[in-house]
Formats: structure tokens, sequence, C-alpha cells
């Protein structure tokens, strides 16, 4: 049995006092939070320390996005040491707005992926197709593509890697790709996986992300495959976000 994950991904929202209010308002119910399901939260990178020094159990602490470098003179990036050092052990990595907007490519994705692993940390790798890709039909030779970032590590790093699959199609625009569609695609990157590491894949966490919501979490969930959400716009209301945890376990 797979434990489930719902993590709130709140990317270049809230000012300090105002993610701090919805992080006290998520954490003064942690004991509604289903034993089967470990929630995250991934406010900006200037709140990590903040959020860590709360101490509060039940409530893992993510980062959004690493460099692909150890150091150096690299202005404006924040290195996995650097996270490390403040107690963070999840990142985001391959978001596809990191893709998408900041032209990450998969060597790049693929270098954030091993420092993290690297420094005992944990990645939650992104990969999703466009609207084109799904309609002419390669969606799935596009996840098959982005999974090379993760096929040549050596299967005790393999192991602790979180996948999320996120349409882009439906990251913030109200559309959500079908249960039915979502566990096709979960499947066959269970599928995919499995090819290379085998059984270590029955372990491997898959998240479902793009639209999220109390109304259609359930279902989703429900899916063999899918084993919880990484949510946007939804994570941001604390009942809509511990609606969508319980809809986890």
């Amino acid at each position: 049995m797979r434990n489930k994950i719902v993590a709130g991904n709140w990317k270049m929202n809230g000012t300090l006092y105002e993610s701090l209010d919805l992080f006290s308002a998520i954490a003064k119910r942690k004991n509604e939070f289903p034993d089967n399901v470990e929630v995250m939260v991934s406010p900006s990178f200037l709140y990590l320390k903040t959020f860590i020094d709360q101490g509060v159990d039940h409530i893992v602490v993510t980062a959004q996005n690493c460099a692909d470098k150890e150091s150096g003179a690299y202005t404006g990036e924040v290195s996995v040491n650097m996270l490390k050092s403040v107690g963070i052990k999840h990142v985001i990595v391959g978001h596809s707005e990191r893709r998408l907007i900041y032209g990450e490519t998969i060597k790049d994705i693929s270098e954030k992926i091993v420092l993290v692993l690297q420094n005992d940390m944990i990645p939650i790798f992104c990969i999703g197709e466009e609207l084109n890709d799904r309609q002419k039909g390669s969606h799935f030779k596009v996840i098959e593509e982005q999974l090379n970032s993760v096929l040549n590590l050596a299967p005790e790093l393999f192991e602790k890697v979180i996948v999320a699959y996120e349409p882009v199609w439906a990251i913030g625009t109200g559309e959500t790709a079908t249960p039915e569609q979502a566990q096709e695609m979960h499947g066959f990157i269970r599928q995919k996986l499995s090819a290379v590491y085998g059984k270590l894949v029955q372990t491997t966490r898959i998240l479902y992300g793009g639209s999220v919501k109390p109304g259609n979490a359930v279902e989703i969930f429900s899916k063999p495959d899918v084993d919880g959400g990484l949510v946007g716009g939804a994570s941001m209301n604390a009942d809509d976000f511990l609606a969508i945890i319980k809809s986890a376990g």
C-alpha cells in the first residue's frame, strides 16, 4: 500500500504574513489529516526557514525549485545545499512553468534531480504534456521523453523519487483531466518506469496535478495508480486544501 501525498504548491503568491496565516489555518486542523496521507506545502524560498521553525508535525515544508549547480557565480539562484541547511528535504523539480517560462531542458532537470538525490533529499519530479501534444496524439511520447530525466538513476536513488504528472493544459486553467485520463497516463508512467526498475516501481508515488479541487479530488484519487496530488490554486484556501487532503484518505 502506497501512502498518498497531497502537496500544495503556492508558487509566487502571498506575503510572509499572508502565508503564515494560511499555514496556521492548515496546521490548526492537522488532527483531521488522514493517517495514510502525507501533507506538504511549498511557500516562497524567502519563507522556508520561517515555516520550518514553526515545528509543525504532519506538515512537510518543501521547496518549489533549486539551482542546477552546487554553488558559484549564479546571482539569484538557490542551491540544494542552501535548502538542506535550513531543513528542507523535498524539492519540486521540472515544473511545467520552469520548462515553459524559463526554458529548462531535460538536461537541466536531470542535473537538478541528481543534485537533490546526492544531498539525501527527495525530488518531486514533474512531467506533463501541452494541449497540442494531446490533440496530436503525441502525449505518451512526450511523457516518455521527459521520463528520461530519471531513467539513468541507480535503483537506490530512483526509489526516492516522487513523480507528479501535470498535464500542462490543465494547470491553472480550470480544465482537468478526467479520472480515466489521469489513470491512463499514470498507468503508462508506472509501466515505463517498471521496464527499467521492475518491482521497485510498485512503491513509487505518482501524483496528479492540474486544477485539483474538492469537487473532483475523490474520484481522481480513487484511481489505482494515482497516489495523491500536487495542488496549486486550491491549496491557497485552507478549507479547500483540507477537503482535498481528506479526499486522499
